[in-house]
């Protein structure tokens, strides 16, 4: 159930410094990927919808909608200078038609398309989408600086990537790289799985992610939490699936009714308690839903309650 009770806790926006820049951010990050979805009217509710609630951080990538949510947003948004100044703009480039692209040339074009459909003259941070194993490191690194140096982009990230692979750019990078962004939800916990369950002979124990969360913090980068919601890729939420999630769902419930916010928010809880400071992407298209989760920003789950959180999702302690 998702009905608000009628008397609320009052929840703040949390903020916090990405390390290595000047920006100051929201913990929760509205991901435009679907944005594209909207008309103009209704995006300028929900643009506004997360202005209103704090946010000031704003996701996107080339591809969304076919460069259609970076233009949507500009005209719902209004970009003029004075709203630009509040707002922290990341956009995402590599993945087109059938490959990824690290190159050189294409890194610099897809950024000034980027910038004509957001209108503005650059971002606050650029992300590269998805690992190229083609990438020739120098190549992007030369990018880099040119983009920085031109004022075209002010700070570098990755989305999806291992240690080693930001290793390897980095060693060629002078830019330092601030964010990687990766699925994480309270049913998809691989960055923290193998950590838990290290030399034990059993699935969690795996590790898939090559011990990303350990390496972030050590690395002071950032990781941004996408599909929060979700179960499987783009199968739906585990929000309400009482069928495969039944437990998980009681006990957020509960946690809801004692906290007296959201079920949503209480998963979003849940990666804002871990200590790594991570932000948390919203791709909702839904004015309410951004509300409900802006309330477990800074939500005070207890450490006996995140725990009881994860093992209800099927994890185990050994």
């Amino acid at each position: 159930m998702q009905a608000l009770p009628a008397k609320a806790m009052v929840i703040h926006m949390k903020y916090i410094q990405i390390p290595n820049t000047t920006l100051t951010v929201s913990n929760l990050i509205l991901g435009c990927m679907r944005l594209s979805g909207l008309n103009q009217s209704e995006a300028e509710t929900l643009l506004r919808t997360a202005l209103d609630e704090g946010i000031n951080h704003f996701d996107h990538a080339d591809i969304y909608g076919g460069g259609q949510c970076e233009s949507l947003f500009a005209k719902a948004l209004g970009n003029t200078p004075s709203i630009r100044e509040k707002l922290v703009l990341q956009s995402k480039c590599s993945i087109r038609k059938g490959f990824y692209d690290f190159s050189r040339e294409y890194i610099c074009s897809a950024v000034d398309g980027i910038l004509q459909r957001l209108h503005t003259e650059y971002l606050d941070i650029l992300l590269l989408h998805r690992p190229d194993p083609l990438m020739e490191p120098e190549e992007v690194a030369d990018a880099f600086e040119t983009l920085h140096r031109n004022g075209k982009v002010r700070y570098f990230g990755v989305s999806n990537q291992n240690p080693m692979q930001m290793e390897l750019l980095q060693k060629y990078c002078g830019q330092k790289l601030i964010v990687n962004q990766l699925q994480m939800s309270l049913v998809h916990t691989p960055i923290i799985d193998g950590g838990i369950s290290v030399n034990m002979k059993v699935e969690q124990s795996i590790d898939r992610s090559g011990s990303v969360y350990e390496y972030s913090r050590l690395k002071d980068i950032v990781l941004q939490a996408w599909s929060p919601f979700q179960k499987g890729m783009f199968e739906g939420s585990f929000l309400g699936d009482r069928q495969n999630y039944s437990e998980l769902n009681r006990m957020i419930h509960e946690l809801a009714e004692k906290y007296q916010v959201t079920d949503t928010a209480v998963a979003v809880a849940w990666l804002t308690r871990l200590p790594a400071g991570i932000q948390v992407i919203l791709g909702t298209t839904r004015p309410q839903r951004i509300k409900d989760a802006c309330a477990g920003s800074e939500l005070p789950l207890t450490r006996q309650e995140w725990y009881r959180l994860y093992l209800a999702a099927g994890n185990i302690l050994p």
